[in-house]
């Protein structure tokens, strides 16, 4: 069982990634250039042929890792 308890509270309301009908499809623009955004202050590379699902789970790995979320 996961503790929940770190998570601010509009992040409980959302699916899980995996379960997005749409996840599989390429990433939108805005999460293209937010990810990009991040991933230059955090100094990693992003991949381009990132799904939708993928750029959910990489932008709030990175804004945990740049302290922006």
């Amino acid at each position: 069982m996961s503790d929940d308890s770190t998570q601010a509270p509009n992040e409980n309301a959302e699916k899980d990634t995996s379960q997005w009908v749409t996840g599989d499809e390429p990433m939108t623009g805005p999460q293209r250039s937010y990810l990009h955004t991040l991933a230059q202050e955090a100094g990693v590379e992003v991949p381009e042929d990132v799904t939708k699902a993928q750029a959910s789970d990489l932008i709030e790995e990175l804004q945990q890792k740049t302290g922006r979320g």
